[in-house]
């Protein structure tokens, strides 16, 4: 038997930015990574490059202890390929070559000194890996820069990269908050072009930016705790971002949602999104866990692999590992088609890709108790790590999950979703849902049979046709759950055995 260690084809980047040092390990190099180690440590690298142009001696100390335990980590988890890319604190310093130099040798790998430029590309395109339809301006916060970049149609636009990270702003204002507010304002006058992308949205990226989205998830009582794709009003942002700009250390300490390493850069972070927020007059602001990191692995990939969908590789790779028959999907897919045709209740292309999605995901709770199968469904499915869907998106695939074990009940356990969703996006997960739970009855679980049996529709009737060689197939829970097809479809259930 295998060992953990003797899998291939692990991925790995090892990010030297101002505020920390992290390692990240993706399984592999593949549309959907799916991230199986993540470890930072929080050096403050450009806590004073400002004021001194040089990289603090302790923070390098403690760099250089995070890279040989992370060298280390490389053999024992067993990276095949590890990327180490170093950014503005590193590239702005007086010192940073030096630090570059024994940080190699450690290592024993060559470090990318990425400039403002490709840092400013790298994280738009890692907000594109995870969001392909985004359409607006991406915002990258690290401890020393701010990286803003204009995307729409697939593809990254020129942007800018600026001096404007909390660690530098406390540096150059010596801890003033009206000064740094001066600067902030300073450093976004100088970018007329924010201004073209008036009403359009805002892709924030940084640890700073997701420490304010888990507070107004708390603050909102939200059941859904993916901070991937997550949406704030502009004006919910602003208001959130002024009243932390307001606090003082020791009240953002009793936040139970701020994390105690970001206590003293959260009210600059917040500062630079207000005034960001105004600058370009952005609609929402929408929350990217995907940034420098994901745009170094998406450019090492192929275009085939670029091109394909993340939602659909995501929903892929998971039943994989959880389905009895991961192939099955494509059966389902076509079998449900006619209860979505257009003289019944239709689909747009984004939500036939959703329901082929939901055909992916089906059966990856089989193995669970079946008490439980509903409510682990859900679960399963909300806090999934696959990108390329919004949340209703994502609270659709969940409840498609939990209707297709539970029928037509509600889920209460996770607090009120119902209203989360337009009615009509709740009864077209309904319908799958039920769909999919005649598909497992009336199959036994099994290929082969769904494509002898096919669906008709008149104005009053929705009828499964049969053939005969299967009729010993239809029994009661079978003719049950037709019937409950059906009647959430306002229609009579009938199976014709031809």
């Amino acid at each position: 038997m295998s060992s953990y260690r003797d899998r291939p084809r692990n991925f790995g980047i090892i990010d030297v930015g101002s505020n920390s040092v992290r390692l990240v390990v993706y399984e592999a190099a593949k549309r959907n990574p799916v991230l199986i180690f993540n470890e930072k440590v929080m050096c403050g690298l450009g806590r004073s490059v400002a004021s001194t142009g040089r990289l603090d001696g302790k923070a390098m100390e403690q760099a250089y202890s995070a890279l040989r335990r992370f060298t280390a980590l490389r053999e024992q988890i067993g990276i095949d390929h590890l990327v180490i890319a170093a950014t503005a604190a590193v590239r702005d310093a007086e010192n940073g070559r030096s630090f570059l130099d024994e940080a190699e040798r450690i290592c024993k790998l060559p470090i990318r000194l990425v400039s403002g430029e490709d840092e400013a590309r790298l994280s738009a395109l890692g907000v594109l890996s995870g969001t392909p339809d985004a359409q607006g301006i991406v915002g990258d916060l690290g401890g020393g820069s701010l990286e803003l970049v204009p995307i729409g149609d697939g593809q990254v636009m020129q942007g800018a990269t600026t001096s404007l990270g909390p660690l530098r702003l406390m540096d150059i204002s010596r801890g003033d908050f009206s000064a740094a507010g001066r600067i902030v304002d300073e450093g976004l006058e100088a970018l007329p072009w924010l201004r073209q992308h008036a009403g359009e949205r805002f892709y924030a990226v940084g640890g700073v930016w997701r420490n304010l989205a888990r507070i107004h998830m708390a603050m909102r009582d939200y059941p859904i705790h993916v901070l991937h794709h997550y949406v704030m009003s502009a004006r919910d942002a602003m208001d959130l971002a002024q009243v932390i700009e307001r606090l003082g250390p020791k009240t953002l300490s009793q936040i139970p949602d701020i994390s105690e390493r970001r206590i003293d850069t959260l009210p600059y972070g917040a500062l630079v999104l207000q005034k960001t927020i105004a600058a370009m007059k952005a609609r929402e602001v929408v929350i990217s866990s995907y940034g420098l990191r994901e745009g170094i692995l998406f450019e090492a990939l192929s275009p085939a692999e670029q091109a394909k969908d993340p939602l659909i590789e995501g929903c892929r790779d998971l039943a994989n590992r959880l389905a009895r028959f991961p192939e099955h999907h494509d059966e389902f897919f076509v079998w449900t088609a006619p209860l979505f045709a257009p003289d019944l209740m239709g689909e747009t292309a984004e939500q036939a890709r959703l329901r082929r999605a939901g055909c992916i995901l089906a059966d990856i709770g089989w193995y669970v108790h079946p008490d439980y199968r509903a409510h682990h469904c859900l679960t399963e499915i909300m806090l999934a790590p696959f990108s390329g869907v919004d949340h209703p998106g994502r609270l659709f695939l969940a409840r498609v999950g939990y209707h297709r074990h539970e029928g037509k009940g509600e889920p209460g356990f996770v607090g009120n979703i119902t209203n989360l969703l337009p009615e009509e996006m709740n009864q077209r997960a309904l319908v799958l849902g039920l769909a999919l739970r005649l598909a497992f009855t009336l199959s036994g679980a099994t290929t082969g049979v769904l494509p002898r049996t096919r669906f008709r529709a008149t104005a009053k009737t929705l009828t499964l046709e049969v053939p005969a060689s299967l009729a010993p197939l239809i029994g009661d829970v079978v003719t049950k759950r037709m019937q409950n097809l059906a009647k959430a479809l306002d229609r009579k259930g009938e199976i014709e055995i031809s």
